[in-house]
């Protein structure tokens, strides 16, 4: 969940840049003698990178915003105390600050962390996860999430974000203004053809690109599983993995859509399996088992 917000959250940060930078005349200025491509490159690297530290900087906010989820201030319940208690409780052995920890209204298992940095983070989990899941699976879970944070997967991200946008940036205007002068003929400055196509080409280098931060997001996994089982014991993420597994092969319990963890129903083949942001359950548990903790 956390990547697929931070994708759609830094599209639009990217789409609005460029929209304001071209009413504000500064393609027409980097055009003036012709596309330098020192300048664009410096240029599309200056806003690719703002804008995935902006994403960045309000994923917590984006995630309780789109989520509806609450943050637990003060526990009204035993379960809410639990809860609190738990993340605290792996926070302090994972070396990172207390997490913010919210509950999020969704009858479906999920879970998710997100956070500028390790001691400014958010930990969420679904009302189902709680009614459907053990303490020990939950712990896990909890784990898995807190080993995002730990390991600073959501800055790393941005990290890669930021280079990804420079290349969308620079090819998207590069195409834009090869199709302005091959097939519109405008040879002084740029045209009506140049902000449609270049926008038009941001939008699709950019949901092409993202399959390289769903590639970053699938090998992390791996890792947040570890981490799962080196806090919360590697049987409970084991079974919590299993869980999971079975929920997403009984019909309208696990919908095609963000679920426990981000997973999607059944692993993919060919290019939708590029754009999967989860391995294979059977794969992570595999690898699971066979990790040296």
């Amino acid at each position: 969940m956390r990547i697929l917000l931070f994708l759609a959250t830094n599209l639009a940060v990217i789409i609005v840049a460029s929209i304001t930078l071209r009413l504000l005349g500064v393609d027409s200025y980097l055009a003036q003698n012709g596309i330098q491509y020192g300048s664009l490159l410096a240029f599309a690297a200056v806003f690719g990178f703002a804008g995935a530290i902006v994403s960045l900087l309000i994923s917590k906010p984006m995630a309780k915003w789109s989520t509806k989820a609450r943050v637990i201030e003060s526990p009204r319940t035993p379960a809410e105390r639990w809860l609190v208690d738990t993340v605290a409780d792996l926070a302090k052995n994972a070396g990172i600050g207390m997490p913010e920890v919210a509950i999020f209204p969704a009858s479906q298992s999920n879970a998710f962390a997100t956070g500028w940095n390790k001691n400014d983070s958010l930990v969420a989990v679904s009302e189902g996860l709680l009614h459907r899941f053990n303490k020990d699976e939950i712990r896990a879970v909890l784990g898995h999430e807190i080993g995002h944070v730990a390991n600073g997967d959501m800055i790393t991200l941005a990290l890669i974000q930021g280079v990804v946008n420079t290349f969308v940036i620079f090819a998207s205007r590069v195409i834009g203004s090869f199709v302005d002068r091959v097939v519109f003929k405008n040879e002084s400055g740029h045209g009506i053809g140049f902000f449609v196509v270049s926008i038009a080409a941001e939008i699709v280098l950019g949901i092409l690109a993202s399959t390289i931060v769903f590639w970053f997001s699938r090998r992390r996994e791996f890792r947040a599983d570890i981490a799962g089982a080196q806090l919360a014991g590697r049987g409970a993420m084991i079974n919590a993995l299993a869980r999971l597994k079975q929920e997403s092969e009984v019909p309208d319990q696990m919908p095609d859509s963000l679920q426990a963890f981000g997973i999607n129903r059944g692993a993919r083949a060919g290019l939708s399996a590029l754009f999967m942001t989860h391995p294979p359950l059977e794969a992570r548990i595999e690898a699971l088992k066979q990790a040296s903790l």
